[in-house]
């Protein structure tokens, strides 16, 4: 190694040395994705919400919701009079799983008959319904062998009978498809957005734009519009290859999916020109949106269930938007549900949004002066 060489290499030193914002950040990221790998990338599934629909109300029954609350996969949250309320609670997603206890169960099992209960599982997140489903019918066979144990005469016992809703065929396409829709238009929108306002500053021409009578919020809308609408139409490219090529079926209103799209959309250009008065260069705008998007994947419920995290986890997902936006449209796609059911993600995502613009807006004003 001559002294050519070593003259280039310190030289190259001193440029990482005197960049401590970029440099910071290429640290911070691989600690931060080694944390939330290390406890968000699990598949380990307890105290699912579980709804009970009780239509005999004996002990019997009682013992039996006593025996799924006693796995640590079941959480009874909800108890509730009619398979009406079951279907509200499954499609706002406030529970994973169903137990149908039918009416006369008690009775039933004490004449030595084969009783069958009802288990309702929401398919759209495949790896948690196989753990519900594999769970549920393991419980079911154990309690029927203990009260085949207690009785005087076989045969007799209980059956549980699965229905799988929304995804029947636990197909994980249906399920990973929805959300790269919102995934894309969060990365694309905030990236180029952050990328273009900052190549202006780093190529000196913000300043040219500056002196011109242009607002400096139309300076904003002007710069950021066109990458916007690129990056609609790459949501629309994706859906199109959702629904025609992976064959993934829409259920909901593909007008109400775009309207609520273009909402996140907004808050994710918000977060973009938010990067961009924080960023000096293209590097430095890239490495915050890398690290916006690496919690934002592990803690949306894109790849790992929420319900499999630890409860700090749990908690600091409801600060990322795209957890909303996955409810969303996994609803719309896989559930055919409309605003009534999503009207807190809408409201939350509205919030969101109209709080990160004014953010960024005032930021970006106090950086032109």
């Amino acid at each position: 190694m001559n002294a050519r060489m070593l003259a280039i290499m310190r030289k190259e030193f001193l440029h990482i040395v005197r960049d401590p914002r970029t440099l910071t950040l290429v640290f911070l990221i691989p600690i931060i994705q080694m944390i939330l790998l290390g406890y968000a990338a699990t598949t380990d599934i307890e105290n699912i919400g579980t709804v009970v629909l009780d239509g005999d109300r004996s002990a019997e029954s009682r013992e039996l919701i006593r025996a799924y609350e006693a796995t640590g996969y079941f959480a009874i949250t909800h108890r509730v009079e009619s398979e009406g309320e079951v279907t509200a609670l499954l499609d706002h997603g406030d529970v994973r799983a169903a137990l149908i206890i039918p009416a006369n169960y008690g009775a039933d099992l004490l004449s030595g008959e084969r009783v069958e209960v009802g288990l309702i599982v929401d398919g759209s997140d495949p790896t948690v319904a196989n753990s519900i489903l594999a769970a549920a019918l393991q419980t079911g066979e154990a309690q029927s062998r203990a009260i085949l144990r207690g009785q005087a005469r076989p045969p007799g016992g209980l059956e549980v009978r699965p229905s799988v809703w929304y995804n029947p065929g636990l197909e994980s396409v249906n399920y990973m498809i929805p959300a790269l829709m919102g995934l894309i238009l969060q990365f694309l929108a905030m990236l180029v957005t952050s990328m273009a306002i900052v190549r202006e500053r780093e190529y000196g021409t913000m300043e040219q734009l500056i002196v011109t009578p242009i607002r400096p919020l139309e300076l904003v809308i002007g710069k950021t519009v066109p990458y916007v609408l690129v990056a609609f139409l790459n949501l629309l490219e994706v859906l199109a290859v959702g629904v025609f090529w992976f064959k993934v079926p829409i259920h909901g209103s593909l007008e109400l999916l775009l309207a609520l799209s273009a909402l996140f959309l907004l808050g994710s250009l918000g977060i973009g020109i938010w990067i961009s008065t924080m960023a000096g260069t293209q590097q430095e705008a890239m490495l915050l949106s890398y690290l916006i998007l690496v919690p934002s994947i592990f803690l949306s419920g894109f790849f790992f269930p929420l319900e499999a995290m630890p409860w700090t986890l749990q908690a600091l997902s409801y600060l990322v938007p795209l957890r909303y936006m996955l409810i969303i449209v996994r609803g719309i796609v896989l559930k055919g549900v409309g605003l009534p059911v999503l009207k807190g993600e809408v409201v939350i995502l509205s919030l969101f949004s109209l709080f990160i613009i004014l953010l960024a807006t005032s930021r970006f004003r106090k950086s032109l002066d």
